[in-house]
């Protein structure tokens, strides 16, 4: 089911341009990190904690990337004139840069993985363009750049939780898990410049709450598909495949789960004066500086 639909709730245009300053603080340089990462060799049997759903679900957020990225950064540059801070003009360009690198090691995992173990990339691809088109044809720009927001609310605060508990990553395979601290780094870099510039478009608490709700359905759907895909193409029976999401979803849902963690600041969002940066995590950025920095060099 298409989460743009004709009985869609109506969506505000543009509203007015305002000066908005970047709320980014000071000393988070959004560097962008020209990382490569031989990924092929790890990525042909269950490479998280030799567990069929945490390395599914892992892959399964994988296959979204380079589809979502690409409309991260097609999404600010449209409203790129209607910024007229330099600081965050110059973030808009890293977070561009950033966003791009993401995308292209992430469809180097995609590609490498898929031919490995039999998944069909452009299946699970499509549905996701398919949104992204409808999404592009029937509503104004900025409602792109709103899913946009919401999208990256989510980047924001699994990159959190992923750096702040090393249970997350536990078990992962040493060629792959320095990929996903690495990019949840420059998220966490980045996490507000989108926003910024939604809020130099003119937008609004109600519609970013609307598209929040709709995004968090599509995003559910896209990942329920990819992960049973997934499994299916591994050769679990319907039988086993329920027992495999049982234990999937006591670990993103239990005491302690992985989702489940992420309430409170997923919730947040919805506030009336949200910024992203009420969740200030820099100390993850110092605290992973020198992991980062080493693959970049």
């Amino acid at each position: 089911m298409p989460i743009f639909q004709k009985s869609r709730p109506s969506f505000p245009s543009e509203g007015n341009q305002m000066t908005v300053p970047s709320t980014t603080p000071a000393g988070v340089d959004m560097t962008p990190r020209n990382v490569t990462f031989d990924l092929e060799p790890a990525l042909g049997g269950n490479w998280h904690s030799d567990d069929p759903f945490k390395t599914a679900f892992f892959n399964a957020m994988s296959i979204l990337f380079p589809v979502g990225e690409k409309h991260f950064i097609d999404s600010v540059a449209k409203f790129k004139d209607q910024v007229t801070d330099e600081k965050l003009l110059v973030e808009v360009r890293k977070f561009t840069v950033q966003e791009a690198l993401h995308t292209r090691e992430h469809r180097k995992f995609n590609e490498h993985l898929c031919s490995l173990r039999g998944y069909d990339l452009d299946l699970m691809e499509a549905r996701l363009t398919a949104d992204q088109d409808r999404l592009e044809e029937e509503l104004p720009p900025i409602v792109g750049l709103y899913t946009t927001v919401a999208y990256e609310h989510y980047t924001a605060i699994m990159a959190d939780r992923l750096l702040r508990d090393p249970r997350i990553l536990e078990g992962a395979d040493p060629a792959l898990a320095p990929m996903w601290r690495w990019h949840a780094y420059e998220e966490t870099e980045h996490k507000a410049v989108a926003f910024d510039v939604l809020m130099a478009a003119g937008g609004t608490h109600d519609a970013r709450k609307k598209t929040m709700r709709l995004v968090t359905l599509r995003f559910a759907q896209h990942m329920i598909f990819n992960i049973d895909h997934m499994l299916k193409r591994d050769g679990y029976s319907f039988f086993q495949r329920l027992k495999i999401w049982a234990g999937g979803i006591q670990w993103l849902f239990g005491r302690e789960g992985f989702l489940r963690s992420l309430k409170s600041d997923f919730l947040d969002y919805f506030k009336a004066d949200f910024h992203p940066w009420q969740h200030d995590n820099r100390e993850l950025l110092v605290a992973f500086e020198a992991e980062v920095e080493m693959l970049a060099a």
